[in-house]
């Protein structure tokens, strides 16, 4: 069964957020869906070009009130 956990690095900024998501990435399964939480705008881009480097999953990428929320799925 896949988990979803929230990482919240808001208020922190590059390369905080993203250090952030590879360190729980490397906790998570296989499966699993993480949402990272940034207001760093760096993040929408920074994120999706590390996810499709290592081979994982772009779920979804929107900024709801100044907040980037970013849904990445394990994939190995």
């Amino acid at each position: 069964m896949s988990e979803h956990k929230i990482i919240d690095a808001c208020n922190t900024y590059c390369p905080g957020p993203l250090m952030e998501l590879i360190t729980y990435m490397k906790q998570a399964n296989v499966g699993d869906v993480l949402e990272l939480l940034s207001t760093d705008k760096g993040t929408a881009s920074d994120v999706p070009e590390w996810v499709n480097k290592i081979g994982h999953e772009m779920v979804s990428s929107e900024i709801i009130d100044d907040i980037w929320h970013i849904k990445v799925r394990k994939a190995k």
